[in-house]
């Protein structure tokens, strides 16, 4: 069996993609499981990505029909965003597009406001809430027929939910490696055969200073924050891209970035911006298994699990 590590880092998801492997496994070497996750990555992106009209979730989002054929892993994606929002009480809402859209959010974002000037022109701070009636709940997946469920213009917005499942679908690919890190443009899942622990690091998101580290051998992570999405919207208003599903317009709660740690990076996912969401005060209680809270002003909360 090969001791060697590979690595690989590329842009991907507007952002960047990372995979580690060490020891051989079903996807074969080190080399070969890193280009192959590298591979699968980059076809998920052009397949989630709604910036491309031709894209699968694009095509999903325009058909008119209330009942549609999609692929097992888009399936999968409809169950999430449903398992999602009924676990966070609403508040992590993947069907939020339309607002998001009318946000600014038209594009792959590059540079934007510093955040310590978009919380200057912010908003006071509140905590989201859930949109009555929910969306979302019209939603239905027959996993057995490959079919969807959804009234006709209702649109999915991949964002940070597609990140933690694609981070997780790798990890069934390369569980019999020996060790192996997957970063999905801030979704990671950690893992392998030998259960090798690795350093996971926290930044600041004001000035990228190192917060904390964990030592993980398996499992979840996902920071989800609001430093690297800011702009100024066409009203004049700072925006970003996490939506207060009640009010429809960019959350401002007094948390600016939570890293959670979870069994999946979906589930990490979920915890940090439903973390965000609820605000400073009840920040911490999605937090089960740890985490780290950044809150508006710079203070830094380490929540044990």
């Amino acid at each position: 069996m090969s001791a060697a590590e590979a690595g690989i880092t590329f842009p991907c998801f507007g952002s960047t993609c990372t995979v580690f492997v060490t020891g051989d496994g079903s996807l074969g070497g080190p080399d070969q499981a890193v280009a192959e996750a590298k591979r699968l990555l980059l076809s998920w992106h052009d397949r989630f990505t709604r910036f491309d009209p031709g894209s699968e979730l694009s095509r999903l989002n325009d058909d008119p029909r209330d009942e549609l054929p999609v692929s097992p892993l888009m399936a999968r994606f409809a169950e999430l965003v449903i398992a999602a929002a009924e676990s966070s009480g609403g508040l992590v809402d993947a069907t939020l597009l339309e607002p998001l859209v009318a946000a600014g959010y038209v594009g792959d974002l590059n540079g934007g406001m510093p955040l310590g000037a978009a919380l200057e022109l912010a908003p006071p701070r509140r905590a989201g809430g859930p949109l009555a009636p929910a969306p979302w709940r019209s939603l239905a997946v027959d996993r057995s027929r490959g079919i969807l469920r959804r009234p006709p213009g209702l649109q999915l917005d991949s964002g940070g939910l597609a990140k933690g499942l694609f981070a997780d679908e790798l990890t069934r690919l390369l569980a019999s490696h020996d060790c192996f890190a997957v970063d999905c443009a801030g979704d990671l899942r950690l893992g392998g055969a030998a259960g090798v622990p690795r350093e996971v690091r926290v930044e600041s998101p004001f000035d990228g200073e190192l917060l904390h580290s964990f030592e993980l051998r398996r499992g979840g992570v996902a920071t989800s924050g609001i430093g690297r999405r800011s702009w100024l919207g066409a009203d004049g208003e700072p925006a970003h891209h996490l939506i207060d599903p009640a009010s429809g317009r960019p959350a401002y709660t007094g948390v600016v970035q939570v890293t959670a740690l979870a069994p999946t990076a979906a589930e990490a996912e979920v915890r940090a911006k439903a973390a965000i969401l609820s605000g400073p005060n009840a920040a911490a209680s999605w937090l089960p298994d740890g985490g780290v809270v950044v809150l508006d002003e710079g203070a830094v909360e380490l929540v044990a699990a």
